[in-house]
């Protein structure tokens, strides 16, 4: 393709909304163009390299026995009333009603719609396994679109669902569609794990996220030193890699001192000389349901109370609410800072850390007091005692030796096992073997097809523009050419420009009339994997500058020689 002969147009300079720079390169690049907030038309570059990962997930879903569908965006109320989410996702469906005064959203997750799809079909056991997937449009009122395609409200994505007879057979589809998942991302040319992670609001107790590395990620995680753990920090084990030994310490008298003015643990620790990590520090949480109560719960001043895992401990949808300031004052009669387990009348949870410690310092429940020489079992009597803190870098890898170590991470797919959650809410049902009627067990298998694309620049590029993995580039070669006025330049550049063409090497030809330097910036900032400069002088000397972009090296070949070189480095970075 030639540049006079399409629609690309570059920036000089950042917009000024873009923050991280993969959002910069795509403003800069002509790659996308926004329309409003969290909403960006694609470019003839950013539909190409689209094109390429949704090319690449069809060949590895219609591999494994995956079959493509295509379901609406729009979608009727009455389907996510049967699974109660219509309310319960009000703050992110983009609802609307029709003419007609019915209502509807628009497709955010396709969970109720392909549950409709099959249950008037998928009747016997006989019928399944089956995998359906479709890439489409989706649609979610993000609060605050921001990082580009990154957090959007309209982008594309690869939705599949599994249906199976029973739960051993799910599980089967779900760890092929792991692999599946390693299989796109590594032919895609992008650094990645796969780590354990939580189910959200999709549901289901099996999940696995996908994450491109990246030091800008949004998620934080932890990984095990010989890469074979890694999960999301919302969801990590937190296990000390040197667990502290109090069994042969001797529990001494429960004691009061002052505190005035002392609030923070950081002040504690600095007045009383003990170590934050010594200390312990209550927080309050309400847990709602039927019947809403608080609860207490205990950590070392060091660590942080993980609200993914005390919403999955009391199976609650969302993370429970920590009390408001007054709110404590008025369960306990103190400031928070001053607050402890000791005479609390409601239940109290201890954090693993602080199952070890003794004759460790709580607040007294009385402001600007303490209470030392406390102990569990003694002083107060915790309702359990449970693993509810943030892993850190440093912790005991949970699957073998080792401590783990942080990296940052954007989550590009993730999978689910949602067991009956959908089916039976939905009543698709089938025959067994033995003509009894069972609910069809599911799994739910995402990718977003623009937030790879756009997390693939976040991992490949430089401070002149984007480097693209060649499987994912919008050409696998950029031509620039020099003197588009002189006629033995340009048949060179175009006898090269055509054999290329020929061998089914995608071409991208700056053929306008511009400067050379600018030319070259341009080429860096859309980041092809080659560059050829074709120019007056070095045709005149029988040579062509063939530049490879991620390291730079300039090869000076003979003009017989380009094609065929082109041609083989491009065969074996593919390999």
């Amino acid at each position: 393709m030639k540049w006079t002969k399409t629609f690309i147009y570059t920036l000089k300079e950042d917009p000024s909304d873009a923050e991280i720079p993969s959002h910069k390169l795509l403003m800069r690049g002509g790659y996308i163009r926004k329309l409003s907030s969290g909403i960006f038309t694609y470019g003839h570059l950013a539909l190409r390299v689209i094109r390429k990962i949704e090319n690449i997930i069809r060949c590895e879903l219609d591999s494994n026995s995956c079959t493509e569908v295509l379901m609406p965006m729009v979608q009727p109320k009455e389907l996510w009333d049967e699974t109660g989410r219509w309310d319960a996702s009000h703050d992110i469906l983009q609802k609307l009603k029709d003419r007609n005064n019915r209502e509807h959203c628009l497709g955010g997750t396709h969970e109720e719609v392909i549950t409709d799809y099959i249950r008037r079909d998928l009747k016997s056991y006989r019928n399944m396994p089956v995998n359906l997937y479709q890439i489409q449009t989706k649609y979610r009122n993000e609060i605050r679109p921001r990082f580009g395609l990154m957090r959007g409200r309209e982008f594309i994505m690869k939705d599949a669902y599994s249906f199976d007879v029973d739960k051993d057979a799910a599980l089967k589809s779900y760890e092929i569609m792991k692999t599946c998942y390693s299989n796109i991302f590594t032919k895609l040319g992008l650094n990645f794990r796969g780590v354990k992670a939580d189910s959200g609001e999709i549901g289901g107790d099996l999940s696995q996220e996908f994450h491109v590395l990246a030091s800008s990620g949004e998620d934080a995680l932890l990984v095990s030193e010989d890469g074979k753990f890694a999960a999301n920090v919302e969801i990590c084990p937190a296990i000390d890699m040197e667990p502290v030994d109090m069994s042969l310490v001797a529990e001494e008298a429960k004691e009061e001192f002052p505190t005035p003015g002392l609030r923070t643990i950081a002040e504690l620790s600095k007045s009383t000389g003990v170590a934050e990590s010594s200390l312990v520090k209550t927080m309050f949480f309400l847990i709602e349901g039927a019947k809403d109560y608080p609860i207490a719960i205990l950590l070392r001043g060091s660590d942080e109370v993980n609200p993914i895992k005390l919403k999955n401990y009391f199976k609650l949808s969302a993370a429970p609410r920590l009390l408001s300031d007054s709110e404590v004052q008025e369960l306990t009669g103190a400031s928070p800072g001053s607050c402890g387990p000791v005479g609390l009348n409601i239940p109290i949870y201890l954090d693993t850390g602080v199952s070890v410690l003794k004759n460790y310092i709580v607040g007294a429940n009385k402001d600007d007091f303490h209470l030392k020489n406390i102990n569990h079992g003694r002083d107060f009597k915790p309702e359990a005692v449970i693993d509810l803190r943030l892993a850190k870098e440093g912790d005991k890898n949970p699957d073998g030796e080792g401590a783990l170590a942080s990296c940052r991470g954007i989550e590009v797919g993730h999978i689910f096992y949602l067991g009956t959650k959908y089916s039976e809410s939905m009543k698709a049902k089938y025959l067994d073997s033995n003509g009894r009627q069972q609910n069809i067990e599911m799994g739910c298998y995402g990718i977003g097809v623009t937030r790879t694309l756009q997390a693939a620049i976040e991992q490949n590029h430089d401070e002149n523009g984007i480097i693209w993995p060649v499987s994912m580039a919008p050409f696998h070669v950029h031509i620039c050419h020099l003197d588009p006025k002189d006629e033995k330049v340009n048949a060179v550049a175009e006898n090269i420009y055509q054999s290329l063409t020929e061998k089914s090497i995608e071409v991208l030809m700056d053929d306008r009339k511009e400067r050379p330097g600018f030319k070259f910036k341009d080429a860096d900032l859309l980041g092809m994997p080659l560059r050829i400069t074709t120019g007056k002088r070095g045709i005149e000397n029988n040579e062509i500058e063939v530049k490879v972009r991620r390291t730079g090296k300039v090869y000076k070949l003979t003009i017989d020689k380009v094609v065929d070189f082109v041609y083989d480095w491009l065969n074996k970075e593919a390999n």
